[in-house]
């Protein structure tokens, strides 16, 4: 994707001076300009060009996020937020220049609840520093997108994960939050009850809102119990689309499965090589059940018997941790065992989601797209829940493969859009998928456009993001 694709958004060079000023006296060391620093607060785990802040702040407090606001406000500058970095689709990009928020010093859990199962955490508080705080409460957040992002990045690209097809997404585990609005004013978006009918539901407008409305400084979470029992283990199958029937069956026959994770043949020979796993290379199940000693043994079995009706395995399952561990390892590690498919290639990654009785369909002609282009692409998927993704290896510094890679894309998206599903299931519009929101919810795009400009009519939230034409 060229920077001329992009969402154009019109640099502000005296506010952007007035600005650095501001905030390096405000803040002092812990405001950097460094070319270094800044590049690193636009990298991308995709393709798309690197588009560096002018600054980069290190608030730790509500009201330090407050005063760089008002400050970017005051002059027209953009404000960006960051988490870890671990977005893909260009979220941290500064297109127009601005101030990188880097939320990383907000790190506090504030509040645990252990009777109320919920807990309020600051936004730099990753999932993995969460989890290792709550493991002598016997609670978790069970919400695992396989990087180790903050919490306050994956309520602003609304993300999910493995667990997603019996816990939900971050729509449905963020009870309520804190956020910094475009005019520097914070607003809370509810309390800690289970439910409210308590107007606007400003907490799902800011969930999955990419920064683009305000910056998130607390967030109040659902919290679940530890299960006594574990249960997991890989099932191999003949084809893909004899794997996806399983599932759709799996799920119709209401086993409460907690993962169930499609791995494509490519994608199970770069796990094989990269995570020394002992399977056989092709499509593969990887299957966690939660609940008692009787439950998971009784749904690893009908899982078996499901799969076995669709030519699948042998289920080979185990309720061992350190085996357990070592199969989700391997899964989220898919990333990166898959750039040794192409040493020296980029992945561009990219995701859909579409109803589970369109799965199969779906992941099949995806893959005969692959073969007619003679793409290296492997496909894992969130089976659960219809949600899978695709890794194009590409050279990026070859225009031919970049221009076929997002025809391939733009195929994808299509095609899910078709088939009354999403262009993106988890990973957000961001920058790489502006060209296709319309497509899936036309007017409604108009909808969000007049929110937008309500609540930043000067368009200084991380502009250039999520709707077209407003850079």
């Amino acid at each position: 994707m060229a920077l001329s694709d992009l969402n154009p958004v019109e640099r502000n060079e005296e506010g952007i001076a007035a600005v650095l000023g501001i905030l390096k006296q405000q803040l002092g060391e812990r405001f950097q300009t460094g070319q270094a620093i800044r590049s690193q607060h636009a990298h991308t785990t995709t393709y798309i060009p690197t588009q560096a802040p002018d600054g980069v702040a290190f608030p730790e407090t509500t009201a330090e996020v407050q005063e760089i606001v008002r400050a970017c406000a005051a002059h027209r500058v953009p404000v960006i937020a960051f988490g870890v970095g671990s977005s893909l689709e260009g979220h941290t990009n500064a297109p127009g220049g601005g101030i990188s928020v880097d939320t990383s010093r907000m790190n506090r859990i504030l509040s645990v609840n252990p009777q109320d199962l919920d807990c309020t955490v600051e936004p730099g508080v990753t999932r993995e520093d969460l989890n290792r705080h709550l493991r002598d409460t016997g609670l978790f957040f069970p919400i695992d997108p396989g990087a180790n992002a903050s919490l306050g990045g994956m309520a602003a690209t609304r993300a999910s994960g493995t667990n997603a097809v019996r816990y939900g997404t971050m729509r449905e585990n963020v009870l309520s939050l804190t956020a910094v609005m475009a005019d520097g004013q914070t607003v809370t978006t509810g309390k800690r009850a289970k439910k409210s009918s308590a107007g606007y539901d400003l907490t799902r407008l800011l969930v999955g809102s990419e920064g683009t409305l305000g910056i998130i400084t607390s967030l109040t979470l659902k919290l679940q119990g530890i299960p006594q029992a574990i249960s997991g283990g890989v099932c191999p199958f003949p084809s893909v689309e004899a794997a996806c029937n399983a599932v759709i069956a799996t799920i119709q026959m209401g086993i409460p499965v907690a993962r169930i994770e499609l791995v494509n043949g490519l994608q199970m020979r770069a796990m094989k090589n990269y995570s020394k796993l002992d399977y056989p290379e092709s499509p593969c199940l990887f299957v966690e059940f939660h609940g008692s000693d009787a439950s998971v043994a009784e749904q690893a079995e009908t899982f078996g018997m499901i799969a076995e009706e669709n030519g699948g395995g042998p289920f080979l399952w185990t309720s061992v941790a350190e085996e357990r561990t070592k199969l989700w390892k391997a899964r989220h590690d898919a990333y990166w065992s898959s750039l040794t498919l192409r040493p020296g290639a980029k992945g561009l990654s990219t995701d859909v989601c579409v109803p589970i009785s369109r799965f199969a369909e779906c992941v099949t002609e995806t893959e005969a797209d692959i073969a007619e282009m003679g793409l290296i692409a492997p496909i894992v998927g969130h089976a659960g829940d219809g949600n899978f993704h695709v890794l194009v290896l590409m050279d990026v510094n070859d225009p031919n493969e970049i221009a076929l890679s997002e025809k391939f894309v733009a195929r994808l998206n299509l095609r899910a859009i078709a088939m009354d599903g999403t262009c993106t299931g988890e990973h957000g519009i961001g920058q790489g998928k502006i060209g296709f929101l319309r497509r899936e919810l036309g007017h409604g795009v108009d909808i969000m456009r007049t929110i937008k400009q309500a609540l930043d009519p000067q368009n200084i939230m991380n502009p250039g993001k999520i709707l077209p034409d407003m850079g």
